[in-house]
């Protein structure tokens, strides 16, 4: 972990953006008790540190017709890092695929993955995953229900 230190203040100012990152800078100085001035210079300070990574439209996956998600664990032949190399910058390309982490245990990869319908997904597999060079099994877990949706990471380890 760098050597940052954040105060309370700064605390706030993250937790009340990863509530709502439209707010005005007036808006913000005044949910965290500070004037705008100070309130400025010390979001600066997070967006230029690094803290604040980007700022972004969080869409509604079911509003856009995007109403299958799934999660596809993925295993890729061992051999040589041509394949995986390979399937990382593939990854990059697919739009469907909106997270991917490289994963300990059985298989290598999983992907959080969007689709219109079943047939979308079965082309996307067919066609992308399975014929990929050096993926040797794909398995994939359809969500059934979402209990919990946040991009807020916890503060409380934070606290001074």
């Amino acid at each position: 972990m760098s050597s940052l230190t954040l105060d309370k203040t700064d605390l706030r100012i993250l937790a009340e953006l990863q509530k709502n990152g439209r707010l005005t800078n007036v808006e913000l100085a005044e949910r965290v008790a500070l004037s705008p001035s100070p309130c400025l210079r010390r979001l600066k300070q997070l967006e230029e540190s690094g803290v604040i990574k980007q700022y972004v439209a969080l869409l509604d996956p079911g509003r856009i017709g995007l109403g299958l998600q799934a999660f596809v664990r993925v295993m890729l032949e061992k051999r040589g890092n041509a394949h995986i190399q390979s399937f990382v910058d593939a990854v990059q390309q697919w739009p469907e695929v909106t997270h991917c982490y490289a994963m300990t245990g059985e298989m290598d990869y999983l992907l959080q993955v969007y689709f219109e319908d079943l047939e979308h997904f079965s082309r996307f597999v067919m066609d992308e995953l399975l014929s990929h060079p050096g993926v040797i099994d794909v398995k994939s877990s359809f969500v059934l229900k979402e209990l919990k949706r946040t991009t807020a990471m916890p503060l409380s380890h934070l606290r001074p």
